[in-house]
């Protein structure tokens, strides 16, 4: 019995570990340019798409601090960078507890110091239209190929697994 309830609660955990991922198209897949809205508010689409391959973080603002350490290496090391590729940030604006204006502005005053690149995404078109499902408290890397495929989406904090699996296929697309 008691081994019985110790399977039991090891199952249970591991669908809840992987929960995230049941309600996400399968990798890879065919996604679009999507218009979305840049940190003024104006429509705007997906940078670089079709010119370059993407490297995108797609964040909820209530979990931005997931995966800092690791976002913080990929732009020290330089291991993501390429003549291939270029990085941007979309903030998943739907899902977070903060006004949409503070996130933007907030968004602003960042970018004109770091020069990134940043739209938003009001109301979760990304998530919907390239099926990534549940992206609610997720802070989100992806790859898309300059073809216009999502080949690589992690969703929560990435373990060192996850972060070698990530430059493995990062180093592709460089």
């Amino acid at each position: 019995m008691k081994k019985s309830i110790i399977l039991l609660c090891a199952l249970l955990f591991s669908f809840v570990a992987n929960a995230q991922d049941i309600d996400m198209q399968p990798l890879p897949h065919k996604v679009e340019n999507l218009e979305l809205r840049d940190l003024r508010n104006k429509p705007t689409k997906l940078p670089y798409y079709g010119e370059k391959n993407a490297l995108i973080f797609y964040v909820d603002p209530d979990k931005h601090r997931q995966n800092h350490e690791f976002t913080v290496e990929i732009e020290e090391n330089k291991r993501a960078a390429g003549p291939n590729i270029e990085g941007f940030g979309i903030i998943n604006l739907k899902n977070t507890i903060f006004p949409n204006s503070l996130v933007r502005a907030l968004a602003r005053k960042r970018t004109e110091k770091n020069h990134a690149t940043i739209i938003t995404d009001p109301d979760c078109i990304v998530a919907k239209e390239w099926g990534l499902g549940d992206c609610n408290n997720y802070f989100i890397i992806m790859i898309v190929t300059k073809e216009g495929e999502l080949v690589y989406c992690k969703k929560g904090e990435l373990t060192k697994e996850d972060q070698e699996e990530f430059y493995k296929v990062v180093d592709k697309y460089r």
